[in-house]
């Protein structure tokens, strides 16, 4: 025999695609239910779903980025920077303050609905009529009311019978109902109103903008709503709001701008027309009106004023020279005649002189032609000479006189015009002083007023940063997506069931497979026993053909590899718990040795829990307790099955009370050396190993041990007890047989995937059969149906 060799973790065998597909192909019918029902349920939602449109549209944010300004003025005003951030563009357009500009402009605080008997339909634009708020009780809250068509054109809102075109009432304010269609009596729609920031929040949660490519101006606008007509008109009037939210913003910065110029230019002209007010009184006061010709005018006085003295001083001498010539005595009869007026500029002067020069000729003529001097001619001429004198002397006295006068105005105005020129250069400074505030303002003044024209002319061609390239036209349905349902339905179709399927494997601790068994232990398969739909539990004769007969003829076979050459095998059965079938496959491993002519007895040697006579339906008797504590002889205890040629039983007899020290006693050893003598095979139904240590105890009278496992009753972790009974030669010669082996699809081939020769409900190859619906096979694939009978 091999030696046994525990599994380690690096040895234990590994499921391949097909071992798993076999193993869940049992839970078929509930996985195609789930798709089914999955489905069933997405044709339901796609039938009564409420349509999503999608509205999309294209703009373009135009970049408004110019060439370095050099007017500071616009430079502080308006900002230097005209350069628009995209991303800033787009949080405007979802900006709450520019959608409640939406929604006043399409009136979208009122909301109708349409009530159908199945779902509710947005019907923006399409109502039959249209409602108007003429007064509101309460505009920060949300409030409905109901507007049915008791006829084609007779409705009422909340029961209240109105009117078109005539104002009703009701506790929320004052409305009035125009008819802008018909509609089918018994219709009903549901009217909400909703304060403004409210529908804008919903709007602004369903705007999606999105740049089109990398690095670009142009944004795709897309809306979803269940009304198409909706989606189209906020995303087109939102554009258009943008726009002329955008040229009013331009102008607003212009209209500051202009607003500015004009404050600074009253402040300006106040401050002008003081400043010019005062180099005004200054001017005339120091009678500055042209600086430089009055400069100019000053110099020239002084030196036209010294030329004028000088020559009227020349005059004064010339006057003084006559005179004196005149005022001479020796002068007076000398003949002499007096010099003309030598410049002097007066014709009476120089006409007397002219006839005194004559007379004094006339005389001297007279004299020359010795002419006595008392000649009365020469009288005459001396008399007219002397007259001539006296006039000529008091004329150039008045000459004199005047000159005189004439020299002193002109030495007056000299003195002014040069104390003039004194004064004046500090009076050119305080000039300059009151005239430089006068001239920076009036140059503020010029440059605000042509920056005015400049802004009004630009204010007049303000146009928007943006452009429509596309508008946004009757949304298509997007949601929801047929294929994405469909997808959605059978992922859940098979995934809801996966999930319980691997939830349920993983939650399960109790033996499913034989692979659960191998991947434990190294302890050799026998082989697998299914279960039994039968009544009975000797399903084991000679004429039975049935599924579960068939498999103990197999194991009776495989034992042969066991047990090897021993002529006169001893075979225990035990387990590690009470139910797990020992009983039930004692007495068939008995039958199926019984068959081959081979004379067996069956010991009921599970002291505690005896069920070999009970289940064979035989009555019970005396038997191993009776016979250890020496009471009854033992071939007086066996008894035979009836029914079954060869096969024996010996029964447990009274329960004792102490059955562990009982199987001490050496009673037993003259029992087996009894049995082995006449008896082919001896089989022991003993009590579980895990429980008690009745099967340790009897195991040094066994050849092999035959260890049951129940499917889906026996515990994973009690398989460790079975390598560690196995490695450590606890019990001999230790093989395991699975008992209970229901009909699952993915076990199949006995169960486990590993042999050859299947079977199952509806193979005509086995006479025993069960009638399984669909529904039972659902119920057990996922673990809710009952086996009509179990083997225990």
């Amino acid at each position: 025999m091999e030696e046994p060799v525990s599994k380690n973790k690096s040895e234990l065998w590994t499921l391949s695609i097909k071992d798993l597909f076999y193993k869940y192909l049992r839970y078929l019918p509930l996985i195609l239910l789930c798709v089914l029902v999955a489905m069933g349920g997405a044709f339901l939602y796609l039938r009564y779903a409420t349509q999503i449109y999608s509205a999309n549209a294209l703009m373009i944010i135009q970049n408004d980025q110019k060439q370095a300004n050099t007017d500071k003025v616009e430079d502080i005003l308006l900002g230097s920077n005209k350069t628009q951030n995209i991303q800033n563009e787009m949080e405007i357009l979802r900006s709450r303050p520019l959608m409640e500009r939406v929604v006043n402009k399409l009136d979208l605080s009122f909301s109708a609905t349409q009530h159908g008997k199945i779902k509710d339909l947005n019907v923006y634009r399409q109502t039959p009529f249209a409602i108007r708020a003429i007064s509101i009780n309460d505009s920060t809250h949300v409030f409905r009311f109901v507007i049915l068509y008791t006829d084609t054109d007779k409705l009422t809102v909340n029961g209240q019978p109105v009117s078109y075109n005539e104002a009703f009432k009701t506790s929320n304010g004052m409305f009035e109902l125009s008819k802008t269609g018909n509609s089918a009596a018994g219709q009903e729609y549901e009217v909400t109103w909703s304060p403004v920031t409210n529908v804008a929040g919903s709007l602004v949660s369903s705007i999606s903008i999105l740049p089109k490519a990398a690095n670009s101006g142009i944004l795709n606008i897309a809306m979803l709503s269940s009304s198409p007509i909706l989606a189209r008109d906020v995303v087109n009037t939102l554009m258009k709001e943008y726009s002329l939210m955008n040229i009013e913003q331009n102008n607003f910065s212009t209209d500051q701008m202009l607003n500015f110029i004009n404050s600074r230019l009253v402040i300006l002209n106040k401050e002008l027309d003081s400043a010019q007010q005062k180099l005004l009184v200054y001017q005339q006061e120091n009678d500055l009106v042209d600086i430089d010709a009055q400069l100019s005018g000053y110099f020239q006085n002084v030196n036209e004023g010294d030329r004028a003295i000088l020559t009227e001083q020349t005059r004064l001498g010339i006057a003084d020279l006559i005179g004196k010539s005149l005022s001479s005595p020796e002068n007076q009869y000398q003949g002499l005649v007096v010099p003309s007026s030598l410049g002097l500029e007066d014709p009476v002067l120089n006409e007397m002189v002219g006839r005194y020069n004559t007379v004094q000729l006339e005389r001297k003529t007279l004299l020359e032609s010795n002419t006595p001097a008392g000649n009365p001619a020469v009288k005459l001429a001396e008399s007219q000479v002397e007259n001539l004198r006296a006039t000529i002397l008091e004329n150039i006295r008045n000459i004199k006189t005047s000159y005189e006068k004439t020299i002193g105005t002109l030495q007056r105005n000299t003195g002014k015009n040069q104390a003039n020129l004194k004064d004046l250069p500090y009076k050119i400074k305080r000039f300059i002083e009151l005239k430089k505030p006068v001239d920076i303002k009036l140059e503020l003044v010029k440059q605000l007023e042509g920056k005015r024209e400049e802004t009004a002319i630009a204010r007049s061609s303000t146009v928007s940063s943006s452009r429509v390239i596309q508008d946004a036209d009757n949304g298509i349905p997007v949601k929801p997506n047929r294929t994405t349902v469909q997808i959605i339905a059978l992922l859940i179709g098979l995934g809801l069931p996966a999930m319980f399927i691997f939830i349920k494997e993983l939650l399960n601790d109790k033996v499913s497979s034989r692979n659960d068994i191998e991947r434990i232990t190294g302890a050799p398969v026998v082989g697998e026993v299914g279960h039994s739909f039968s009544d009975e539990v000797l399903v084991v004769t000679r004429t039975s053909r049935s599924m579960v007969a068939e498999q103990f003829r197999i194991i009776r076979s495989n034992l042969q590899y066991i047990i090897g050459k021993v002529e006169k095998p001893v075979i225990m059965a035990t387990s590690s718990f009470s139910g797990e079938g020992k009983s039930f496959v004692s007495t068939n491993m008995g039958a199926a040795m019984a068959v081959t002519g081979k004379k067996t007895v069956i010991l009921e040697f599970d002291i505690r829990k005896p069920k070999v006579l009970a289940g064979l339906k035989m009555t019970r008797s005396a038997g191993i307790s009776n016979f250890l504590v020496g009471k009854e002889k033992l071939e007086n205890l066996i008894v035979p099955v009836t029914g079954v040629e060869n096969l024996y039983v010996l029964p447990c007899g009274p329960i004792p009370p102490n059955p562990a020290e009982l199987l001490l006693d050496p009673q037993v050893d003259v029992m087996f050396a009894y049995l082995k003598e006449h008896y082919d095979v001896v089989i022991i139904d003993t009590a579980p190993v895990g429980m008690v240590s009745d099967a340790i105890t009897l195991g040094k009278y066994a050849d092999c041990t035959l260890y049951l496992v129940r499917q889906g009753y026996t515990y994973k972790k009690q398989i460790a007890l079975i390598d560690e009974l196995y490695t450590q030669k606890k019990l001999p010669a230790v093989s395991i047989v699975v008992n209970d082996v229901k009909m699952k699809s993915g076990y199949g081939y006995y169960g486990y995937g590993r042999y050859g020769y299947g079977y199952g409900y509806g193979n005509s190859y086995y006479e025993e059969t069960a009638p399984v619906t669909f529904f039972q096979k659902l119920r057990r694939a996922i673990g809710l149906g009952k086996a009509p009978k179990t083997n225990k």
